[in-house]
C-alpha cells in the first residue's frame, strides 16, 4: 500500500481471472477476503466479514486486517479489543484460538464448542493434570480473575502453581482452554504487549436471551454459521465450510440447507449468495445488474502468518500450487506474498525491515508493488 494507507489497484496487479475458471474462484475468494476493492474502515469490519480469524499468532491476526484494510495501525486493532471490547480471542472453530466481533462470539462459542472438552481433558491427562486439579485449577482462573482481572497468562500461570498444579509444558494453555470453551473466560485487553483474560461476564455483561444455553437454536445457528461463512470465503462447497467450522459435515449441509433459497447457482457447485457480502448484483464493482462482474486478482500484498487466504477451505493449492515451503511441517503457516492471486515467496522481519524470499524471480512491476506493500506493514506495526 502507498504510505498514505490507500491501496494500489494499477502495478502488479496480475490481470483478471479471464476465462480460467480456477483462477475465477481464487478471485472470487479474494474479493469476498476483502482483499481486492476497497478496504474496511476499521478492524470490526473485517473481522465481521471474514466472521472469524486464526489468532494463535497476535502478529497474524493483525496483519490480516492490515491486508484487508486502508490506514489502519495495529494499535487500532488493540483499540478494538481493549478499550471499544469490540473484539476478541478464544477458541472457537476447530479447537483453535480465533478472533472475533464481540457479538459474534456468543452464539459461535456456543456452536463450535461442546465437542472441545473431551479432546482438551484427555490433553491435560497427557500433561499430567488429572480431573479434579483441571477443577480447581478452573475455579483458581475464575477467582483471580474476578478479584484482579485482567490477568495476563504467566500472571494466570504463576496463581495455579502456586498451589502445586501442574502447569509445565501444555498444560497451562490446556486449562485456559478449559475454561475458555466453558465460556468462563475469553482474551480480551491488552496489557503492555501481552493479552490478558478477562471474565466473560465482567467483559461483555450476559448473554442476549436467544444465546442463553437454554434458548439457543443450534439448527438458526447453523444457518447463520453458512450465511456468514459464505460472505467471506464464496465460492464455497459443504466440506470447506465444514473443515473451516470444525464442525460435522451434517451440521455444514444443514446450515447450507436452510439458507437454500438464499443461494445463486453455480455451474461449479460451489456455493454462494445471491447477495454476497451484503450487496446486491447491482451494487457490485464493475456490475451492471444483469450479469456477473468481472473480477481481477488483488494487487501483490504481503500477508502474515496463518492468513485467512489460507483456511477457509479444503484445498490451498489453488493459492499455494506447489509453494509448500509457506507451510512448515509442524503446521506453522509463514508469512506470504501474493500476486496474481498465487503465492509468489515467503517474507519475514529483519532488523525492522521486511526481507523477501521469492520462490522465483519476480517481473519488476511485482516486486515494485511488494517493495511499497512492505513499507506499509512497517507503518502499520509501528515499526
Amino acid at each position: 500500500m502507498p504510505a498514505d494507507g490507500s491501496r494500489a489497484t494499477d502495478a502488479g496487479e496480475a490481470g483478471a481471472a479471464g476465462d480460467d475458471a480456477h483462477g475465477a474462484v481464487v478471485a472470487e475468494r479474494c474479493a469476498a477476503q476483502l482483499l481486492s476493492g476497497p478496504g474496511a474502515a476499521s478492524p470490526y469490519e473485517v473481522v465481521h466479514r471474514l466472521l472469524a480469524v486464526q489468532g494463535q499468532d497476535p502478529r497474524g491476526a493483525r496483519l490480516a486486517i492490515r491486508a484487508r484494510s486502508a490506514g489502519l495501525t495495529a494499535a487500532d486493532v488493540d483499540k478494538a479489543m481493549t478499550l471499544d471490547r469490540s473484539l476478541l480471542i478464544t477458541w472457537l472453530n476447530r479447537g483453535t484460538l480465533h478472533l472475533v466481533t464481540a457479538e459474534d462470539y456468543w452464539w459461535l462459542q456456543l456452536l463450535t464448542t461442546p465437542a472441545m472438552e473431551t479432546a482438551i481433558a484427555r490433553r491435560l491427562a497427557q500433561e499430567g493434570v488429572g480431573v479434579d486439579d483441571a477443577e480447581t485449577a478452573i475455579g483458581l482462573i475464575d477467582a483471580a480473575l474476578a478479584a484482579d482481572g485482567p490477568l495476563t497468562r504467566p500472571q494466570l500461570g504463576d496463581r495455579i502453581a502456586a498451589t502445586g498444579i501442574r502447569t509445565q509444558g501444555q498444560a497451562l494453555v490446556h486449562l485456559l482452554a478449559k475454561a475458555s470453551v466453558r465460556g468462563l473466560i475469553v482474551r480480551g485487553p491488552m496489557v503492555g504487549r501481552q493479552q490478558a483474560f478477562v471474565r466473560v461476564s465482567d467483559w461483555l455483561g450476559r448473554p442476549p436471551a436467544l444465546f442463553q444455553p437454554a434458548n439457543f437454536d443450534r439448527v438458526t445457528a447453523l444457518a447463520e454459521l453458512a450465511r456468514r461463512y459464505l460472505a467471506g470465503h464464496a465460492p464455497a462447497g459443504e466440506r470447506d465450510l465444514a473443515k473451516w467450522a470444525g464442525l460435522p459435515l451434517g451440521d455444514a449441509r444443514r446450515g447450507l440447507a436452510a439458507i437454500a433459497s438464499e443461494l445463486n447457482e453455480r455451474a461449479d457447485g460451489l456455493a454462494e449468495l445471491a447477495a454476497r457480502g451484503g450487496l446486491g448484483p447491482s451494487e457490485l464493482p464493475g456490475s451492471s445488474g444483469h450479469e456477473r462482474p468481472a473480477l481481477a486478482f488483488p494487487p501483490p500484498r504481503l500477508l502474515g502468518s496463518f492468513d485467512p487466504l489460507l483456511h477457509g477451505w479444503v484445498a490451498r493449492e489453488p493459492v499455494l500450487g506447489a509453494a509448500r515451503q509457506v507451510v512448515t511441517v509442524n503446521g506453522l503457516f509463514r508469512p506470504f506474498a501474493l500476486a496474481g492471486g498465487r503465492a509468489v515467496a515467503t517474507w519475514r522481519l529483519v532488523g525492522g525491515q521486511v526481507q523477501l524470499d521469492p520462490f522465483s524471480p519476480l517481473p519488476v512491476a511485482v516486486s515494485a508493488a511488494l517493495e511499497a506493500d512492505a513499507g506499509d506493514v512497517i507503518r502499520f506495526l509501528g515499526l
